[in-house]
Parts: structure tokens; sequence; C-alpha cells
């Protein structure tokens, strides 16, 4: 009796029962895995994701390869640890339900701060339930029973007691300096979030004055109301002699007093070569302005309007401004001229408004103090080293690795032009920051801490944390599991949890390059700082997914592929296939539904040839160790590949070539298995060809497993009563040794023949007669005649010896030793027909070009590229006629 198994694979009948059949398994806790307690650990921290709606195809190639490394690992026997969680994302949060509430007509004034964030909190909940679900359909093995979130309690902590110790360090200090504001969002950015625009603005030259002696040049005459210098190179012969001088000008109605300073980094040949510093606008000006002792004046406010104490310019908007300026610096002759010239606008990531630099009380990471620590056994040497030198030496002793290494660049130029991080943003959704502060005989007093300190008048700071702050500790924070595992001891931080011990840090952390700084550079910063450690071994960077057209997906573009519909329509496991194979570290990819359906072919090719294995057996079968001297040529052939395939699929994983793994083990189950063994299973006559099957489907499913987790696991279940998600990985065994040279030969031949047949367009149908000359192959070639009838060669009578006369007029094939006849191959009247009609086209194809190239219109009026192509392509036809010689 053979065993039934259904014809197609339907994921949908799977995908769901044997996920939760795995979760009850408890499996994807490494405390529940048969292994040693001493064994290997293996742990990532999944990316977590925001909690702002649903997941996009991006986060599904997120998921696809940290599941494959995670499946990998634990197959391998490790400890492997997969970390869910999800991050609140302030900012992003805060406005998408702004944007909600305001549909419904009301806004965060009118709701009243602790009603909006009920409503945030309720919006975060219901976004956390449906990524989570995503996650569990795309097939993620993640620990669920240590799921962790970057507003929870213990992540509070951790916030609460780092900022303390930054704090105490002298390294987190508050005070006035210019950030980026989104007047939108109301709150400050980091200079990584904001982003920018190419596009085309007027510069306009003018002078503040008549008789003020240099003109200026700008795309802002705007902030031009506060300006309180104008830079010049020192190399400029034109200023040479008014650098140091003071003026005091009426600027359109207002009063400014204007020096001139010197400043190198002044580009002499733009503009007008001379700037107009308008410190309290521009982080550079700022710098020029503290240097030079210059007044700052706050032009523009929190809301993007002119301040009070403007005249007729105060309360406008700064393009109203603007106009207005520009029209008065008319009315008053100053204007000189006018030019349109490529510029950059900055603008909030999240809502795409104009950043707006304008001074602001912040808190502030100091990234260039020097700091002192005394941890001999740290792996990290803090001696009079700074944040930013020690972010940078991690990497560059290859503590920590970036794949791909050409990351490397972008990380070292980011750090090393890092600025002191703006950690405080205006909004009521994220961490609050534990500062308390009140005033005493007019002073400002500030204390840092969890808990409110004892004393009247103390209020906390209204200011949240940059999401960043919180989520910069992920790799160690998800590892506690309660407030009372984090403390702060001998003024270091303490995490008392078996969890950090056993788990920390990381092996790898996988995400997109968008977000090497705004993350990851964050997170080397935060637990180098806070642990004396690196958060993880190795950064794996995948690139942006696209639409087939290489275009970025958006909803407004219609071009975005949901990977829920995907893996409804064709299962999960061809979405997850889809998004690793063809694609490169660093590299972005193309994803379309056609790449999705395709991968499914190859995923109901796995059940196709798994099917019929299995229903070729009787259900008595039992597997039982190889006979060797039993194994047929193709048996050891396909064996010595199932070793060379293990190796090369193993390499590959364990240096992050997802695609080169998942290429071998296609181009091994298509090619290989289907294509070549299983046909050739059909004319061996008993033999090992059964255990060799099974043997190899078995190994070929824990080898594919980690790809394709959902039919593998089902395949299994068709002949095993244990879960494929804890079999062992496939071991090379060193003894045992399988030749392949006998069957690439036999392989060689049934090619060459095939392939004979195609050249010579003999009909499929058509049998032929075929004499093989051998050479010293004759026993094998003898062995194998029915493999080599039977594979699709089309010989019905073949002749074997071992040498012999040359044949003529048959077509002759050689192949390694062997030489070929195929016998009757050609029915040469056919043939005499077939090459007079080829011969008749071709002759037809050179006189059209012929009479192309005689006109002289088209040779004189024709681009020259196209006349050379024309006369390159006669060429090659006159040697095709030449070569058919009748």
């Amino acid at each position: 009796m053979k065993k039934e198994i259904p014809k197609a694979y339907e994921p949908e009948k799977y995908e769901d029962k044997i996920y939760k059949n795995w979760e009850e398994s408890g499996f994807f806790n490494p405390d529940n895995l048969k292994v040693d307690k001493n064994a290997k650990t293996y742990t990532i921290s999944l990316p977590p994701p925001n909690v702002t709606g649903t997941l996009h195809m991006g986060h599904a190639g997120m998921l696809a390869f940290e599941d494959v490394l995670i499946r990998y690992h634990r197959m391998r026997g490790e400890r492997a640890l997969w970390v869910p969680g999800t991050d609140h994302a302030a900012i992003a949060t805060q406005t998408k339900v702004e944007k909600i509430i305001k549909e419904e007509g009301t806004n965060r004034h009118e709701m009243g701060r602790e009603k909006f964030l009920e409503r945030v909190k309720k919006y975060a909940l219901d976004s956390h339930d449906t990524i989570v679900n995503q996650c569990r359909k795309i097939g993620a093995s993640l620990d669920w029973s240590r799921e962790a979130y970057t507003l929870d309690k213990t992540r509070e902590k951790f916030v609460n007691l780092v900022f303390k110790l930054m704090y105490d360090d002298g390294l987190i200090y508050r005070g006035e300096r210019i950030v980026n504001w989104c007047p939108r969002c109301n709150s400050t950015l980091a200079d990584d979030e904001v982003e920018y625009k190419e596009t085309k603005s007027k510069l306009y030259y003018f002078k503040y004055s008549k008789d003020f002696p240099i003109s200026i040049a700008t795309t802002r005459p705007e902030t031009k109301l506060g300006d309180s210098a104008v830079a010049v190179n020192p190399k400029d012969e034109r200023y040479k002699d008014l650098i140091g001088k003071e003026y005091e000008v009426d600027f359109i109605g207002i009063k400014l007093k204007i020096k001139i300073i010197a400043d190198r980094n002044v580009d002499m040949n733009f503009g007008a070569g001379a700037l107009g510093v308008t410190p309290a606008h521009s982080a550079v000006d700022w710098e020029m302005a503290e240097e030079h002792n210059l007044e700052k004046i706050k032009v523009i406010d929190e809301h993007g309007k002119i301040r009070d104490g403007f005249k007729e310019y105060s309360g406008l908007d700064v393009k109203e401004a603007r106009k207005k300026i520009v029209e008065k610096l008319k009315e008053e002759a100053l204007m000189e001229k006018e030019e349109e010239i490529d510029n950059k606008l900055s603008l909030c990531y999240r809502c795409d408004t104009l950043i707006e630099p304008l001074p602001s009380l912040q808190w502030f990471v100091d990234v260039n103090k020097k700091i002192k620590k005394n941890n001999k056994e740290a792996l990290i040497d803090w001696d009079g080293k700074s944040i930013k030198d020690v972010c940078l030496q991690v990497v560059r002793d290859k503590k920590i690795n970036i794949i791909p290494e050409r990351f490397e660049k972008n990380y070292f130029h980011w750090m090393e032009n890092l600025r002191d991080w703006c950690i405080s943003r205006q909004i009521l959704f994220g961490h609050q920051v534990p500062a308390w502060k009140r005033n005493v005989n007019n002073k400002e007093e500030i204390y840092v801490g969890e808990d409110k300190p004892e004393g009247e008048g103390w209020e906390q700071d209204k200011d949240t944390l940059d999401t960043w702050f919180s989520s910069g500790m992920w790799t160690f924070s998800t590892l506690a599991h309660s407030p009372k595992e984090v403390s702060i001891e001998n003024g270091k931080l303490k995490i008392d949890s078996d969890d950090f011990h056993n788990f920390h840090p990381t092996q790898v952390l996988e995400t997109g390059y968008d977000i090497l700084f705004f993350w990851v550079a964050r997170m080397i910063i935060m637990t180098t700082y806070t642990l004396d450690d690196i958060p993880f071994e190795n950064v794996y960077l995948h690139g942006l997914v696209l639409d087939e057209k290489g275009k970025k997906m958006s909803k407004s573009k219609g071009n975005v592929i949901d990977p829920l519909d995907m893996t409804k329509k064709y299962g999960a496991d061809a979405t997850r296939l889809s998004l690793m194979i063809g694609t490169s570290p660093g590299n972005d990819m193309k994803i379309s539904e056609e790449k999705i359906s395709g991968f499914r072919n190859m995923v109901n090719k796995l059940w196709n040839i798994s099917r019929y294995i299995l229903q070729s057996l009787d259900n008595n079968f039992k597997f039982s160790n190889f006979q060797k001297e039993k194994l047929s040529v193709a048996d050891n052939w396909i064996l010595n590949k199932l070793e060379n395939l293990i190796k090369k699929v193993s390499d590959d994983l364990d240096n992050y070539r997802f695609s080169s793994a998942g290429e071998s083990l296609r181009d091994f189950t298509w090619n290989d298995l289907a294509d070549w063994y299983i046909e050739a299973t059909k004319f061996d006559e008993g033999g090992e060809k059964n255990k060799v099957l099974i043997f190899v489907l078995k190994t070929l499913l824990k080898l594919w497993h980690p790809f394709i987790p959902f039919v593998t696991e089902a395949i299994w279940k068709e002949f095993n009563d244990n879960d494929l998600i804890i079999e062992k990985w496939p071991e090379i065994i060193k003894d045992e040794k399988y030749s392949a040279d006998s069957f690439y030969k036999i392989k060689n031949i049934i090619s060459a023949i095939r392939n004979a047949r195609a050249e010579n367009k003999v009909e499929p149908g058509r049998k032929i007669k075929a004499v093989i000359y051998t050479g010293s192959d004759l026993k094998l070639i003898k062995e194998n005649e029915k493999l080599i009838k039977g594979m699709r060669t089309g010989i019905e009578d073949f002749k074997i010896l071992e040498k012999g006369e040359e044949i003529e007029n048959e077509i002759k094939i050689v192949e390694d030793n062997f030489i070929i006849y195929l016998i009757g191959a050609i029915d040469k009247e056919k043939e005499i027909l077939r090459i007079k009609k080829e011969k008749d086209n071709l002759e037809k194809q050179i006189t059209i070009i012929k009479n192309k190239l005689n006109n002289k219109n088209f040779v004189e009026k024709a681009p020259a590229d196209l006349v050379k192509k024309e006369r390159e392509k006669l060429s090659g036809l006159e040697k095709e006629l030449k070569e058919i010689g009748i």
C-alpha cells in the first residue's frame, strides 16, 4: 500500500496550523530546546517595528533574513534566541494619531494631555496586535514569551537610569543651541532625521543699505532681519581692508549692527563671496557667533512665523515675509539681481515640513567629552576617550563587522562629523525626561532621577526623549524582564538577569542600510557607554524593497505590495524566497507579484518531488544504512552533490550569503534531483535507490527549512513523527566519500546526444540508432546502456564498442574520450528541403540589406552607427550563406 499525499500544496491549509504547533511546542524558546545548558548561544534582537500601522515588504524581508539565521543556528544545536518587540516611535505615532483625530474634528489641545495619550496608547496597542499577527503569518520563529516594548515599565527603568548615569558623568547637559525645529511637529529633530530635497531656489544679491560697502547673497532674505555680521574669506582681496570694521545700518526699517569678520570656510566664488551671518538660524553661523562674540537675534519662532519686535514683518510666515522683504529691497533700490540656483531644502522626515534651524533650550548628549573609566576587565578601553572615539574604535578594530564592508566608510564619516546629540522632544508621547526643576531665589535647580525629589516646588521637565535614546538600548534592555532586575550600583548599571548574562552581546543586527545612522550607530553609542561592551558582533545591512521598475513603493503611486496579501495568495514560503534570492547585502531589491508567483512554483516543485518519492515507497519501507557496494553510479553522484550542497549552504549562511545559499538549493532541487537523479532511478531496478531517495529528501528538507519552513514542515510530517524545526542540521560524514565521476560521464553523454538532436533539428519523437566508441570505459557504458537510452535521448538501438571505424554522413559527437555517432537521425530529403528554405530566406535578407546600402540617401543621412550595424549584419548573413554550402 502506497502513501497517499495531496496532489497540490495549498499553503492556507497548512500554515496557521503549523505555526500554532510550533508555538505550542515551545521550541521558539531556547530554554525548551534539548541542548546542553552550556551550548553556544546565538541571539538576534528583532529591530522593533514602529507601532504606526502595518508591516510592509521591507519588514517582511527583514523577518525572512533573521528567521533563516535563527532556524539555522537552532538546528545547529545552539541556544538560539530571537527577541521580539515593538517601538513606540514617539513622533511618528503621535503624528499619526493627530491626523486621525483631525479628521474627527478635534485636536490634542482640545482633548487635553491625558485623553490624548490614552488615544495614542490605544492606537499603539491595536497596531501592535496587527504587527504581531503579521510576524506570525510570515513564519517568524520569535520567542514571544520574551516580547518587549520600548515604552514599557522595564524599558522605562533603563531609560531613567542610563539618563542619570550620563548626566552624572557630565555627558548629558541642558543648554541653548541651534537645533533642527519642525514647526508642524513643534519639536526638535536630530541631524539625521532631516531629509533633503533637491529644488530650484532664488539667490538674491543685495546690500543692507545704500552706504554699506559689501553686497551679500542669500536664498532666505527673511532671516537677514537677525544678521549681526558679514563673513568673508581672509584671502579675498576685495574685502581684506574691511575685516574688523563695524557698521550700523537701517535694513528695510530694522536697525542692525553688522561686523565684518574673516572665515576661511567662506567660498569666494559663491554669490558675492560674502555671507550674512545669522547666528540664531544657522548652526555654522552660531559657531561663528561664539568665536567672534556676536549678538544672536532670534527672528523666526517655533511656529515658523516672524517674532514680535520686527515691525511690519512680525506675525508673517517665512514665505510671506520673504515676499515682502524682496519687495522692500526693490523699492529701496538695494536689490542688485536675482538668479535661479540648485538648492537643497531641509525637511522633517515625518511630515515633510520645512525645517527651521533656531536656538532652543534642550537636552544634549556631549559626544566629544573625554571621560575616564576604571574598568580594566572591560572589552573597551575608555581612558581619555569620548563616545565618538570609542564608537569609531570598535568598528576600526573589527569588534563589530559591518556587512557589506563598504558601509564602514559611511559609518566613519557620520561618526567623525557627529555633533552633540539633541535628545529632547517637545511632544507628549514618549519617555518623559527624568529631570525635575524648581526656582529657588530666582535660580533654577535641576535634579535628575527616577522619582520626584523631596521638597516643595519641584516639577518634572515636560519634554520627552528622542525615540532613538530608548531604542539605542534595545539589545541589552530587552534581556531584562522586570524593573527589579535593573539598578545602579557603584556608579554602574547592573542588570541582574540570566538572559543578559547568557545572551549578550548579540551575534548579529540585521536591518536596512537606511537606519545605519538613525539606530545602528546609536546602539553602539548607548551600549559601549553603558556596558563597556558592544551590542552585536556583526551588522548585516539589507537594501530597500522597490517595485519591479526600481521605484520606491508608496500608496500615492499605487505600487505598494502588501506582504499579507502575498502570503494569502502565494504562501509565506514563496513570499520569503522572493525577498532573499536574487538580492545582495546593501543593495536595493526589486519585487513584483510575478517574482513571488515564480517562487511559488519552486515551493510546488519541492512538494511534487517529495510526493513522488514518498508515494513510490511501500508503507512497510524502513530506512537503514546504505550498502555501498550496491550504490549505482547515479546514487554515488547524487550523494556527492548532496555533500557539496551541505558544505556550500552551511558556509553561505555562516557568511550571510542568503541568495547564494538559496540559489544552490534551488539548482540542486530542480536540476540535480528532479531532472537527473529521480529520472535515473526510473531505470534502476532494485539496488539502494529507495534508501538514497529518502536520505536525500530528509537532508534536503533540513537544508531548505530555514528558507521555507512551512512547506518543509508539512512534508516532513508526512513521514516523520517529530518536528523538523528542531532536527539536527546535516553534517558531512568524513568517512563517507561518494564518487561522482562515473555518473558525470553518463550525464555528459546524455546531454551531448540531446544537444546534437536539437542542433540538427531532429524531431523529438524520431527514434534513432547510435554507435559509441568508449575507450577504456566500455564496462561503465554497457552497465548504463538502459539509462542512456531511457533518459530522453530517443535511442532505440545502441551499439557499444571500445573503438571502431569512422562512420561517414552521420551526426558525429565527441564528448570527453567518447565518440558517438547518431545513425539515421537526419531525414536527408527533409534536410535538403530545410536547407533550401533557409538558403532562400538568407538570400532574401541579403538582397534587402544590399538595396538599403546601395541607397545614397540612407548611407549619407542615416546615423553612422546604424549604417555600420547594417554592414555588419550583411557580412554575417553572407557568411551563413557560404557555410550552408549548396
